[in-house]
């Protein structure tokens, strides 16, 4: 008679084993199930292109509509004269930042529609290690996010807007967005552990992220809000990401007055520390928040 044995191992992988010394497919290493589970997203992206509508459509949507429709209205303070030519470069900073920022959305919607649709009862049944799934989802979120990156790029640039900094500025700029739309997957990977359904999801991210976005110099200089939500936006890091594209990118910038909070005056700064605070907070408590998910 056969004997099979399923021993659970410590890390959480099923070990099954034939009498004879025949034995189920040993696991390939964390980067190669990973990489599996991120090419499973990405399959779904291209099978189901309306999740990317979000990476898509309204990027391109915000650059052309604000763009025309209130860049004949809205000021840029500075040097030179306020132009809607000038309004247009210093636009791109903030609709980057704000699509980036959406990036949580698509992972935790990704998350909660594995744990509605029981995929994750799943995962666990395969010999693949515990953080591949987390992984998976936030490597093919971070490709997810270099199409809405250059998306932007491209149509900024049919409307006019230039790069006007240094290579090396340039290059920084991008990698910026990068780290930031990787912070912003923690986030969302966070949120997609904590709320079951994507329905809360969509709700619980549209009310917390979207005002944070205008509340913010994503579209306006924040000189011309209130006193309190100049404060909120000063130190918003939604505000100080798309400053530092505008100064990376050489573009107009709203100029810093005396006294101005550090976070205005040194924006590229205070944004690394946002990314790097971000992700040291919310990745672990992601995993643990996604481990107690599965488990209850």
């Amino acid at each position: 008679m056969t004997a099979i044995t399923n021993p659970i191992e410590s890390n959480g992988r099923h070990a099954a084993s034939r009498e004879g010394g025949e034995a189920l497919p040993k696991p390939r290493g964390v980067t190669h199930d990973v990489w599996v589970i991120a090419r499973r997203g990405l399959i779904h992206m291209r099978r189901q292109p309306e999740q990317l509508s979000d990476a898509t459509i309204q990027p391109i949507m915000f650059v052309i509509m604000f763009a025309y429709v209130f860049g004949g209205a809205i000021v840029v303070p500075g040097g030179g004269e306020s132009t809607p030519q000038r309004y247009r470069e210093f636009l791109m900073g903030g609709i980057m930042a704000q699509t980036l920022v959406f990036t949580a959305f698509g992972v935790a919607l990704s998350i909660a529609n594995d744990r509605k649709n029981q995929a994750v009862d799943r995962f666990r049944a395969l010999p693949i290690a515990r953080g591949a799934v987390l992984g998976g989802h936030a490597v093919a979120n971070v490709i997810k996010a270099l199409l809405p990156i250059a998306l932007m790029s491209i149509t900024g640039y049919v409307i006019g807007w230039r790069i006007r900094g240094s290579l090396f500025d340039t290059l920084s700029a991008y990698a910026l967005m990068v780290a930031f739309a990787f912070a912003m997957i923690w986030i969302g990977v966070l949120l997609g552990s904590l709320v079951a359904t994507p329905e809360g999801v969509g709700g619980i991210a549209f009310v917390a992220l979207f005002p944070l976005t205008f509340v913010a110099s994503t579209f306006v200089p924040i000189s011309s809000m209130p006193g309190p939500l100049r404060t909120v936006a000063s130190w918003n890091p939604i505000t100080t990401v798309a400053d530092a594209l505008r100064t990376l990118f050489g573009n107009p910038n709203t100029p810093t007055e005396p006294g101005a909070p550090w976070s205005l005056v040194h924006p590229v700064a205070y944004s690394w520390i946002w990314i790097v605070a971000i992700v040291v907070i919310c990745a672990p408590l992601a995993v643990l928040a996604y481990q107690r998910s599965i488990d209850s």
